[in-house]
């Protein structure tokens, strides 16, 4: 299984196109849409949030509810493309238009794609870049992390998370007694933190971050239980699973950091500490004692919940201007701009969710088939068996 998205920040349209799924399974826009009001929501977002309310088109690949095999293609419109239309069309200005929009960006803003893009791809004009390199694309993204939480569950696999710190506010609470729980729970927070005292906290840092200007960061978790051991591999650096969950979470915008179960914990405790013990019975088969190492040893799952954890930079856009240089110019500037969101951490919670649901997702097909619904579980539940009894 594998996923493209197209489109840009003010372009007509975001474009995700899903190859590899299974045939027979049973696909709704309301599967997707849940999905993108959950990114669109969380305490601490901007403008663009009342702007946009997406909504997704399935243009390919389902029939009357179900997925034929062939590839599925989602589309979410950008409601604000009629106002960016000359500025963002495909077609070629005439001299007037040219005249009239007068809007090229020559000034890089610190923490974007902006500069790098720019002398990458010799664009003189940084709009062609940053257009692109803005997080509106996770649109597209959750679209597809979307349809890959529908494969899952299919199969008996849930996905959830939480938000673990916001500005350095820590949560302390973040026990949970299933993963329904700890679903309905985060969906019920503003900030999608289990903790209510850490919740309060970080409300209040995200309202001093916007009345001075500025922007913070955080940590956020996504578990996935009912995983299958197995998925992944050791055979090759390529295959192995929790390797991938890495790079998926470090391709999200603004991310810069990635833990799998304990993390970097792992390096301040003795081995004892560290590794999960085994144990076996006849109802269960092969358990273990902790989940210390997330669910993965090897490159592949254990068959303990996943448990990964990811860290967001603060937004670069600020209204607290840094400094940058004109290209054209080559004047020192103070970069400002027209709407940023202060925090924008509960919403990549949901980013992550998703991008890491469409790797295990794409793991548990390539492990036990991908053509048709029914044959998948058969040979999940054969290998359920088989691993109990081994």
């Amino acid at each position: 299984m594998r996923y493209l998205t197209a489109g840009e920040s003010h372009g007509p349209q975001q474009t995700t196109i899903i190859e590899g799924l299974p045939a027979n399974m049973e696909l709704l826009q309301e599967d997707i849409n849940t999905e993108l009001a959950r990114r669109q929501g969380g305490y601490g977002r901007g403008r663009r949030m009342q702007i946009e309310k997406d909504k997704v088109q399935i243009v390919s690949g389902v029939r009357h509810g179900r997925t034929t095999g062939a590839p599925v293609t989602l589309v979410v419109e950008n409601d604000d493309f009629k106002h960016w239309r000359k500025i963002m069309g495909s077609e070629p200005l005439t001299p007037e238009e040219e005249e009239e929009v007068k809007r090229k960006i020559t000034r890089p803003r610190p923490g974007h794609a902006d500069l790098n893009g720019a002398l990458k791809y010799g664009h003189r004009d940084m709009r062609n870049v940053l257009e692109r390199s803005s997080a509106r694309e996770t649109t597209a993204r959750v679209c597809a992390g979307a349809v890959a939480k529908k494969v899952l569950k299919t199969f008996g696999i849930e996905v959830g998370g939480q938000v673990l710190e916001i500005g350095g506010i820590k949560a302390e609470n973040t026990n949970y007694e299933s993963i329904n729980d700890l679903k309905e729970r985060t969906e019920a927070s503003p900030v999608r933190c289990l903790d209510k005292d850490a919740e309060s906290k970080m409300i209040q840092a995200i309202d001093d971050a916007k009345k001075e200007g500025d922007s913070i960061g955080g940590v956020v978790q996504t578990v996935i239980s009912g995983v299958p051991v197995g998925l992944g591999s050791h055979v090759h650096y390529d295959r192995k699973l929790d390797a991938k969950i890495a790079g998926s979470v470090m391709s999200i915008n603004a991310f810069k950091g990635v833990e799998v179960g304990i993390g970097f914990e792992a390096a301040r405790r003795p081995g004892s500490k560290v590794h999960d013990e085994i144990t076996w019975d006849k109802e269960n088969g092969y358990q273990r004692k902790t989940n210390n190492l997330g669910g993965f040893e090897g490159g592949m799952t254990t068959g303990m919940p996943i448990i990964i954890q990811g860290v967001m930079k603060p937004i670069p856009t600020l209204y607290k201007p840094l400094e940058s240089v004109d290209i054209d110019s080559k004047e020192a500037f103070k970069a400002s701009i027209e709407r940023s969101d202060s925090c924008a951490v509960p919403a990549a919670s949901v980013v992550m969710e998703n991008v890491i649901a469409f790797e295990v997702a794409s793991a548990l097909l390539d492990m036990f088939g991908s053509d048709r619904v029914d044959a998948i579980k058969r040979n999940l539940q054969e290998h359920y068996e088989w691993s109990r009894d081994f």
